[in-house]
């Protein structure tokens, strides 16, 4: 097993320009219903200790089958690299330019969401106000610096050793963790899954800012800031903010917020996941809510990496896994159910490029739900959208 940078060293910030700090908001004081995540300590998987090593499998593989969303601690990162990754972030928002706005304003439609999201809606197109903006860091953005914001040029270096880092060390110990459940060599689904082109392969940063939310824009969609979905790709990795907005649909098919743990990654598995391990791996439904009422008037800066497959891969259980020989696969499980019935009819499933660009392409407006069409599913009203014959479906 070949060695992996375990901590994180970052290019040196001096005779850089200045940037503030970013200053963490409150934590919420109100008392809610938060999920219940199972924390996985990362250092935990290079213990010489091999029942230290098997019970973190353990508890890996039932958090991951019953939630689908875990905290990940102790990954390398320490809290004051972390936070200069926010106040880099904090400092892009603060300072692009109007210009830079429009030359880098993304197009969804093309199945990507590389470049600036101005805080009007999930199109190229201006629509409602949702006061959302973003700036996605695809690999054509770290392989062309005119891609990127002028203003952050000069830290350019330090955002692309962080997602290295990210990817390189964190995923792909995450992968290694993982690949471990499912009883298969270590570095299985680094080498046959995982895109590993660039800084962030075939998936992207995105530095997020969600602005208090308007009365106009809360009365259209309700609360709801990002409308329930799974992610597409292998592994999300968010960290962990003061600001409850995120929630998980639990087994109760109640939504909670996840609350507040410093300096953690809140780690959720994507649908690619969920078909490689035959459906064992959950692809959990999560949403962005308004937060609680006394973090109603603060900002929401959001740092997420969204790592993806092999774009050209075509995916199906890791059958070699002893763990599906033994327990089969899960054939009611999300999206994976989806791709089971192409299968099973001998119908070409999508490419991992195609699930993901197609999801995209057509995302729905969470303030327009004529766009979505409506079924009850077991007295729940549900959300569907169907995909290359696939249907996706979420819970309104």
């Amino acid at each position: 097993m070949s060695e992996i940078q375990s901590t994180f060293q970052p290019p040196s910030s001096d005779g850089k320009p200045f940037v503030p700090e970013w200053q963490a908001p409150p934590a919420t004081k109100e008392v809610h219903d938060f999920a219940k995540l199972t924390t996985i300590d990362l250092s935990l998987l290079d213990s010489s200790d091999p029942s230290v090593v098997a019970d973190l499998v353990a508890t890996t593989k039932r958090a991951i089958k019953e939630d689908g969303f875990l905290y990940l601690v102790n990954y390398g990162v320490t809290i004051e690299q972390l936070h200069r990754q926010f106040a880099i972030a904090q400092y892009l928002h603060r300072n692009i330019s109007e210009e830079d706005k429009e030359r880098l304003l993304w197009d969804p439609a093309t199945g990507l969401f590389a470049g600036y999201k101005p805080g009007f809606g999930w199109k190229r197109e201006k629509g409602a106000v949702d006061g959302i903006e973003h700036f996605n860091f695809y690999h054509e953005q770290f392989s062309d610096i005119n891609n990127i914001p002028t203003c952050i040029h000069p830290f350019i270096d330090e955002i692309i050793a962080f997602c290295e880092f990210l990817t390189q060390s964190v995923n792909r110990r995450l992968l290694r963790l993982l690949s471990k459940v499912l009883e298969l060599d270590d570095d299985f689904l680094w080498n046959k899954v995982q895109s590993q082109k660039g800084p962030v392969g075939e998936g992207y940063l995105r530095h997020a800012l969600f602005h208090p939310l308007q009365e106009d824009t809360k009365k259209l969609g309700g609360g709801l800031r990002m409308n329930g979905h799974h992610d597409y790709g292998t592994t999300t990795l968010l960290f962990s903010v003061p600001i409850s907005c995120l929630q998980i649909y639990g087994n109760d098919e109640k939504w909670r917020y996840v609350g507040y743990n410093p300096g953690s990654l809140v780690v959720n598995l994507g649908e690619t996941l969920e078909i490689i391990s035959g459906g064992h791996f959950k692809a959990t439904r999560h949403r962005v809510y308004q937060p609680p009422s006394d973090q109603a008037h603060e900002q929401r800066l959001s740092l997420v990496l969204f790592n993806a497959a092999e774009g050209s891969l075509r995916v199906s259980p890791a059958m070699e896994s002893p763990l599906l020989q033994r327990e089969g696969c899960i054939n009611e499980q999300g999206v994976y159910r989806g791709f089971k019935t192409l299968m099973d009819n001998g119908m070409p499933v999508p490419t991992m490029r195609e699930w993901r660009e197609i999801q995209i392409a057509t995302l729905p407006e969470p303030n327009l739900k004529k766009e979505m069409k409506t079924l009850e599913v077991n007295g729940k009203l549900m959300y569907q959208r169907d995909l290359f014959g696939i249907p996706v479906v979420i819970p309104v």
